[in-house]
């Protein structure tokens, strides 16, 4: 199922792009599952998993501002990474008994999604030389 922009639709900014969308909606799921954390681990791991989603929009934001293929690269290889970390905090509240199962396997589905789209625009990005 394809799920860019049409094909005589352009992409004129970031907000554009199915991988910032589908970003932008899982870092707001993650603001609101994270609320239910203990409050202990707001400056644990409720921070590190906001902080890591956050990067995952603005990597996106910041590759697609660059005018370089390699620039491009570099920062949505970045927010794969920020992406794969999330992941792995996912797994750890998850497995310490802050989420529940329904949120964990809903969030890494989502996040399962963003890293396709991500590495979509890494392979694309490859393709233009500039």
């Amino acid at each position: 199922m394809y799920n860019g922009p049409e094909l005589n639709e352009s992409i004129n900014s970031f907000t554009d792009l199915n991988a910032w969308k589908k970003a932008h909606e899982l870092v707001l799921d993650i603001y609101s599952v994270t609320k239910t954390f203990p409050r202990e681990e707001l400056f644990g791991l409720v921070s590190q998993m906001r902080r890591a989603g956050a990067s995952v929009t603005s990597n996106i934001a910041e590759g697609f501002s660059r005018n370089s293929s390699k620039e491009k690269i570099q920062f949505y290889t970045t927010a794969k990474g920020s992406l794969t970390e999330l992941q792995s905090q996912l797994m750890i509240g998850r497995d310490i008994g802050y989420m529940l199962s329904h949120n964990f396997d809903d969030l890494f589905k989502k996040s399962k999604v963003v890293h396709k789209l991500v590495n979509g625009l890494i392979k694309t990005s490859k393709s233009y030389v500039i």
